[in-house]
C-alpha cells in the first residue's frame, strides 16, 4: 500500500475462491452479506487492482509469466520454496526478467534453522523479545495493542524495494529483497537492543517508565493519567521549576539524567504526590507552555478526531465497490512535488482481473471467458 500511494500500479494477485485470508478477518464489517468487506482488509489495501488467479493452474502461471515482464516489482509472502514450487521464485524470474525487484516477506528469512516456520505477528513478538519488556512489572508480558511486527516489516520491505529498484534503474540488475519479521522486529528494539549488547544485562518491563530518560512515563493527575517526556537537563530543571521544587534541579541525585535513572524510586513519588493537586489538561497546558513535551492518553476515538488530525486532513472518506462510504487514515507520507493520496478504494475480489488481461496483456474476450471455464481466473 505505501508503494502505490507513492505511485506504484500494484496488482494484487488472489486465490480465485477465498481471495486475501484478511476479507474474512471480521467483524467489523462495512456493507451486508456478500457486499461485506472487513475493516481490517480495508486498512492495508487501498490503490490496489485485484486479479485472481489459480497458481496451480500452468496457464495461471503462464499468466503471471506474462505480467513478469512487464513489472519492475514482484512482492511474495508464501513460505519459503513455495514460489520456486510455481516455478516462480527469484532465480526463475530473474531469468525471465533480470531488472525486476524480487521481495520475499517471511517470518524468519530465506535460510536459518526456522526459515520453514509460517511467521505471525503475535509468535513474532513473543520470540523477539518485545512482550518480554511490555506490560507492568511483575505481570505476565503483554503484546503491543495493534500487528506492529508485521507493519515494522513492511516499513521495511518499502524501504528495500526503492534501494533495490533504484539499483536496478542504475545498472540493469534486479536482486531479491529478503524481509523478515523476526528480524525486522529485532531491529526494531533499538536502544533495547543496543541496552543488553554493551551491558548484558536482560531488559525488564518497566510498564509506562522509560529505561534510560527519567521522568519519561504516565503520572496521574486529579482526573485522569496523563504522559510527560522529559529530555534533557533543561526541561527537567523547567519542570522543577513549574511545579515549585527548585530544589530537585541543584540535587546531585537529580540534576542529570544518568543520576536521575539511577534514583529514579526516589524521585518519582515525589514528582507524582505534585501531579495530584492539577487535573490533567491543566497539567498538559502548563508543561507545553514550559517547553516541556506533554500529553492527554487519548482513546482511539479522540485520536483520529483529534483537531490537529482534521486540520492536517489525515482521514478521509471515499465509495466502495459495494456502495458503502469507507473512512481511511491516509497517507503519513507528505511530499511537497508529488502528494500522495487515495487514487482507488480496496478493490473486491477479482474486480481488475478482466481490465488487466485485456489492456496489460491483450486477451481478447473469448479467451477471457475460456480461462474462467478453466478456472484459471475468478
Amino acid at each position: 500500500m505505501i508503494l502505490a500511494d507513492l505511485g506504484a500500479t500494484v496488482i494484487k494477485i488472489e486465490n480465485p475462491q477465498i481471495g486475501d485470508d484478511t476479507r474474512e478477518w471480521g467483524p467489523p464489517w462495512l456493507g451486508d452479506d456478500d457486499n461485506r468487506q472487513s475493516a481490517y482488509f480495508l486498512s492495508v489495501n487501498r490503490n490496489k487492482k485485484s486479479m485472481t488467479i489459480n497458481l496451480k493452474n500452468p496457464h495461471g502461471i503462464e499468466i503471471i509469466r506474462q505480467l513478469i515482464l512487464q513489472s519492475d516489482v514482484l512482492v511474495e509472502n508464501f513460505k519459503v520454496g513455495q514460489m520456486a514450487s510455481y516455478g516462480l521464485g527469484y532465480a526463475d524470474v530473474h531469468s525471465i526478467n533480470p531488472r525486476m525487484v524480487y521481495c520475499s516477506i517471511t517470518g524468519f528469512g530465506q535460510s536459518g534453522q526456522y526459515s520453514t516456520r509460517p511467521g505471525y505477528d503475535y509468535v513474532i513478538q513473543a520470540m523477539s523479545g518485545l512482550m518480554s519488556i511490555t506490560g507492568m512489572p511483575n505481570q505476565e508480558p503483554q503484546k503491543v495493542g495493534v500487528a506492529i511486527a508485521d507493519v515494522i516489516a513492511g516499513l521495511y520491505a518499502a524501504n528495500g524495494i526503492q534501494a533495490a529498484l533504484r539499483f536496478a534503474r542504475l545498472n540493469g540488475v534486479g536482486q531479491h529483497v529478503d524481509i523478515n519479521l523476526f528480524e525486522t522486529q529485532l531491529a526494531s528494539l533499538v536502544n533495547i537492543a543496543s541496552n543488553y549488547l554493551v551491558t548484558h544485562h536482560v531488559p525488564q518491563r518497566l510498564g509506562n517508565s522509560h529505561p534510560n530518560i527519567v521522568p519519561y512515563q504516565v503520572f496521574q493527575a486529579q482526573d485522569q493519567g496523563f504522559v510527560v517526556a522529559v529530555g534533557n537537563d533543561r526541561q527537567f530543571k523547567a519542570l522543577c521549576h513549574l511545579l515549585e521544587l527548585e530544589g530537585l534541579a541543584t540535587d546531585s541525585r537529580f540534576n542529570t539524567n544518568s543520576a536521575r535513572v539511577m534514583h529514579r524510586d526516589t524521585l518519582i513519588p515525589i514528582l507524582a504526590e505534585r501531579f495530584l493537586q492539577r487535573t490533567a489538561s491543566t497539567w498538559v497546558e502548563a508543561l507545553l507552555e514550559a517547553e516541556i513535551p506533554a500529553g492527554q492518553i487519548n482513546t482511539v476515538e479522540q485520536a483520529l478526531n483529534d483537531p490537529h488530525i482534521k486540520e492536517r486532513g489525515l482521514i478521509g472518506t471515499m465509495p466502495l465497490s459495494n456502495g458503502e462510504n469507507w473512512s481511511y487514515v491516509g497517507s503519513a507520507i507528505r511530499l511537497s512535488e508529488t502528494p500522495t493520496e487515495p487514487y482507488s478504494a480496496p478493490p473486491s475480489l477479482g474486480e481488475h482481473t478482466g481490465e488487466i488481461l485485456q489492456h496489460w496483456l491483450n486477451y481478447d474476450a473469448e479467451q477471457i471467458q475460456h480461462l474462467k471455464q478453466a478456472g484459471v481466473i475468478g
